[in-house]
């Protein structure tokens, strides 16, 4: 083992000592497709599919961004226009105003749409209880209807909510007349030669996937993960992981006009920054004693899965903590550190 990966293999065994970790996943690969480091540390090996969670965010802003590209719908359209057989006449009323009928494209997919999340405020409590459930669009909307809307649409600050993307599921099974595992392997993983990234539940869906665990708990939650499909569903392994995130951040999979319109950031919460389907994050300098740390673009998920490029280094950096209720521990240093390692070794400039 060279000493860059012993060095990033100690930073996942402190990793995987600290509570409620059972197991750590990690991938470092350089812009031209060198592995850099691939290992894992507790219940499983580095090669194992897993649920990545909110990443499939970017499957299926890809997915639209491709029906953009086609001319089959437009970023400011109407969703309701797209989704005539949808009622959103009550899904989002604030001081008797029904916006909902008026709620974007471009909306879901930056999280301006203000429209309530119905997996935090509605499901996570349950899955947590390792309480699994089946539902679908109706029963999301419904969720939502339930609850306040969290601002206006358009705003200039992205309010995080799966119920955007739910939508937009519904959007790509709409217009491609597909279900979304379809429209998901004939669009991206074929094209890429991606076999074992699916959609959970479907009959494509890899074996032998480490439960994700709430605490000690492993938690059976099979259902409600394939319910989930475009905002939180999909099935990978890091290997694929890495082969989308790199063409995906050099826009081998839409126009590459697109990229600048992705990038456009808006507040989401401190530090992170929201585009169309990607987070960024990167520290402010007064947080660091002034010294520059890396910007990182791409995804996180509920369980701690994590997918990720450092554009200036050219690091892509995929894997996962496998326990719900920890989507912000890949930014608690971690990032930081794994790209501070490499860099120490002179792998990257």
């Amino acid at each position: 083992m060279e000493p860059v990966e012993q060095d990033l293999q100690r930073i996942l065994d402190r990793e995987l000592s600290k509570a409620d970790t059972s197991l750590v996943m990690l991938n470092v690969q350089t812009g031209d497709g060198r592995t850099v480091f691939k290992g894992s540390a507790g219940a499983c090996g580095p090669d194992v599919p897993f649920y990545i969670a909110s990443i499939s965010k970017i499957y299926t802003a890809t997915l639209i961004m491709q029906l953009v590209d086609e001319g089959a719908i437009a970023l400011d359209q109407r969703v309701q226009e797209l989704l005539p057989h949808v009622d959103l006449s009550d899904i989002h009323v604030i001081d008797g105003v029904a916006h909902g009928p008026r709620v974007t494209v471009r909306q879901l997919l930056h999280q301006t749409s203000g429209l309530a999340d119905y997996f935090e405020s509605r499901l996570l409590g349950d899955l947590k209880k390792n309480r699994d459930q089946s539902y679908d669009l109706g029963d999301v909307l419904n969720w939502a209807k339930a609850l306040s809307p969290v601002a206006a649409p358009g705003k200039d600050r992205s309010h995080y909510s799966d119920t955007n993307y739910q939508l937009l599921g519904a959007i790509v099974e709409t217009v491609t007349n597909q279900s979304y595992n379809a429209a998901l392997q004939d669009r991206i993983c074929r094209p890429l030669g991606l076999t074992q990234t699916a959609l959970c539940g479907c009959d494509r869906t890899p074996e032998a996937i480490p439960p994700v665990r709430f605490g000690d708990q492993p938690l059976d939650l099979r259902q409600a993960l394939a319910s989930m499909a475009a905002d939180g569903g999909i099935v990978s392994t890091m290997d694929e992981l890495a082969i989308f995130l790199r063409a995906f951040m050099s826009n081998q999979l839409f126009n590459p006009d697109n990229a600048t319109i992705m990038q456009q950031w808006n507040r989401l919460y401190f530090p992170m920054q929201y585009g169309l389907g990607l987070m960024r994050f990167k520290l402010p300098c007064w947080m660091t004693l002034f010294q520059e740390t890396p910007e990182f673009i791409g995804h996180s998920g509920a369980c701690g899965s994590l997918a990720f490029h450092a554009p200036k280094e050219d690091l892509f950096l995929v894997g996962t903590f496998n326990q719900l209720g920890q989507g912000r521990r890949p930014f608690t240093g971690f990032l930081q550190k794994v790209v501070g390692t490499v860099a120490r070794h002179g792998t990257v400039s």
